[in-house]
């Protein structure tokens, strides 16, 4: 009975299914799959999402049956966010994508906003009507108002196009900024005009700029005027310190300079030198801000090449934009360096500045991405480099992730430092810590996972052997010891065979023992056993013997086995010798081999 009502209830849902499409109008397709994802029918309403979109829907047509639903629309981005089925929520996207379409469509349609810049000089009610759905389309207005007022045979539209030109409000602000580019002095005097009208603060460094560096007296006076309207106190601030404190607040993703609300996509233009015109990038929203910080730091940099503080923080920006994964904008060009190697040819100072910021705002990725770049070009001093009384990477070494911190001890340890300083202990157990850190990947550090365990570990192991080798004071790896044993017995055979080095270092009974242990263990591989006999040998030489008698007599018994392999006997004999032991416990290796 159960099987019958299964197979029959599928085969209505396959029937209702192949039926969608067929006499139905697209509002129809849209409103039923609203209906039964509503209702739970997540099936079904996967059928009628892929008829809609087989449909290949005009996206501004979707988009306004999206706008008379403003309960479904909602229903659409729930589906979004909780992905109640894998096939729904693929569907979803793609209708989200669509309607998304429709939005910039409908914003950004050059014959439509041209139309409505003529109508500005058509009648009182036209002229309203127009300003209404200019300002609608906001930024996409500017670039064809801009051309309607360097077009010199449409003179009798420029008061009109000049009254609406601040009328568009906040969202001209980014091509009206990027427009004082030009070298058209009316043009230009306008732009300067307007955006002291609209009044927002994210105008005032280029204002300031123009009232810095242009040529024109004119233009000078009108931009301080501007600047005024906006904020008065601003008139004694340097442009560089604007630019920069307006990418800090792009860096922190300041609400008041999102892109278009409902858009998943930000908008970055750029002035075209040979068309005289306004051009758009449009760049993934998550990471507009980043890439609109990375400009204002070059801004910064344009208006005082000395203002050394833009440098870091567009360092930090690329490597917060880099954190996305996604591709980076075309406009950057083929053959565009990666953050990291801006960071590394920028230097210590700079890398200081952008990773000081990373650990204020716990920033996860960034900061890893300073301290690596730290370790490849930093010494001593300028690791330890202090930003007044803070120590940027000493600061990692606390920091609550544990590749930043792993890394952190890792840089410090390899630059040798020579001079006393009060976290050397943490730079110690950190190393420790890597070295015994496990590959859990529910620990809630952000960047840590099951393949980074090894890496941390070996790493780890490595810096301290260079340590080691140096006879370094400062970093004193005795804390690190039970770590150092443990990894004696490690699986990894790799930090086996570093660990025996280490210790062959430490002036102990313990290590010595450890060692020896390590080579007379059947278990370990053959190469670690091997190994572990080198660095008794190198135990012996630099420390002398500290082992007891039976791990000496173990010792010799491999020596004497003719079972043993043999190049196990030959360094086993190597560390033997070198223990220089005392004549009673050398005799009996000459008295066994005695024929009488």
């Amino acid at each position: 009975m159960f099987n019958r009502k299964t197979v029959l209830a599928g085969l209505i849902a396959t029937l209702i299914l192949t039926s969608l499409g067929l006499g139905q109008t697209l509002e129809d397709n849209w409103n039923d799959f609203l209906h039964y994802t509503k209702i739970g029918r997540f099936d079904l309403a996967a059928g009628y999402a892929q008829a809609v979109i087989d449909s290949n829907p005009d996206p501004v047509e979707l988009l306004m049956l999206s706008e008379s639903n403003v309960q479904g629309y909602s229903i659409l981005l729930k589906v979004k966010d909780n992905k109640p089925g894998s096939e729904l929520a693929r569907l979803t996207d793609q209708l989200l994508t669509v309607i998304e379409e429709g939005r910039y469509q409908r914003r950004s349609a050059p014959k439509i906003i041209a139309e409505e810049i003529r109508r500005l000089s058509s009648t009182a009610r036209g002229k309203y009507a127009a300003v209404k759905r200019l300002k609608n389309a906001g930024e996409y207005a500017i670039v064809y108002m801009l051309d309607a007022m360097a077009d010199d045979t449409r003179k009798d539209e420029l008061p009109d196009i000049i009254w609406a030109l601040p009328q568009i409000g906040k969202d001209a602000i980014r091509p009206l900024t990027t427009a004082l580019q030009t070298d058209n002095i009316a043009v230009k005097s306008e732009v300067i005009k307007a955006l002291g009208k609209i009044g927002y603060p994210q105008s005032l460094a280029y204002l300031k700029y123009v009232a810095e560096k242009d040529e024109s007296g004119q233009l000078r006076q009108l931009a301080e005027e501007s600047i005024s309207e906006i904020d008065p106190a601003a008139l004694k601030l340097p442009a560089a310190q604007l630019f920069y404190r307006l990418s800090e607040h792009y860096y922190d993703h300041s609400p008041s300079l999102a892109p278009i609300e409902e858009s998943e996509t930000g908008n970055i233009w750029f002035w075209d030198e040979q068309a005289k015109r306004l051009i758009m990038h449009k760049v993934d929203r998550d990471y507009f801000y980043e890439l609109m910080a990375m400009r204002e730091c070059e801004n910064a940099l344009k208006a005082d090449s000395g203002f050394g503080m833009a440098i870091g923080l567009w360092v930090g920006s690329f490597f917060k934009a880099e954190a996305t994964d996604l591709e980076m904008p075309d406009y950057f060009g083929a053959g565009h360096a990666d953050a990291m190697t801006y960071a590394t040819t920028a230097g210590p100072k700079y890398i200081h500045q952008a990773l000081a910021r990373a650990i204020k705002d716990e920033n996860a990725y960034v900061a890893l991405a300073c301290v690596e770049s730290l370790a490849t070009v930093a010494g001593e001093k300028s690791l330890l480099y202090r930003m007044g009384i803070d120590q940027p990477l000493v600061r990692a070494l606390r920091f609550n992730d544990k590749a930043v911190k792993f890394s952190a001890a890792i840089a410090i340890a390899a630059a040798g430092p020579q001079n006393q300083f009060p976290e050397s202990s943490l730079v110690t157990g950190n190393l420790a810590a890597a070295l015994s850190a496990d590959a859990d990947v529910n620990d809630a550090s952000e960047l840590w996972d099951a393949s980074m365990a090894d890496s941390y570990a070996v790493r780890s192991a490595k810096v301290m052997l260079k340590v080691a080798q140096a006879r370094n004071t400062i970093i004193d790896l005795n804390q690190a010891s039970q770590a150092l044993k443990d990894a004696t017995s490690d699986s990894r055979t790799q930090l086996q065979v570093l660990a025996g080095q280490i210790l062959a270092y430490f002036d102990t009974a313990d290590a010595q023992k450890w060692i020896a242990d390590m080579g007379l263990n059947e278990k370990n591989d053959m190469n670690v056993r091997i190994e572990a006999f080198n660095s008794l040998a190198l135990s012996a030489k630099i420390n002398a013997n500290q082992l007891d008698d039976d791990t000496i007599d173990a010792i010799y018994s491999i020596i004497s086995s003719e079972d043993a392999d043999p190049q196990l006997r030959v360094v086993a004999a190597s560390a033997f010798g070198a223990l220089n032991l005392p004549s009673d416990k050398v005799k009996r290796l000459l008295l066994d081999q005695a024929k009488s």
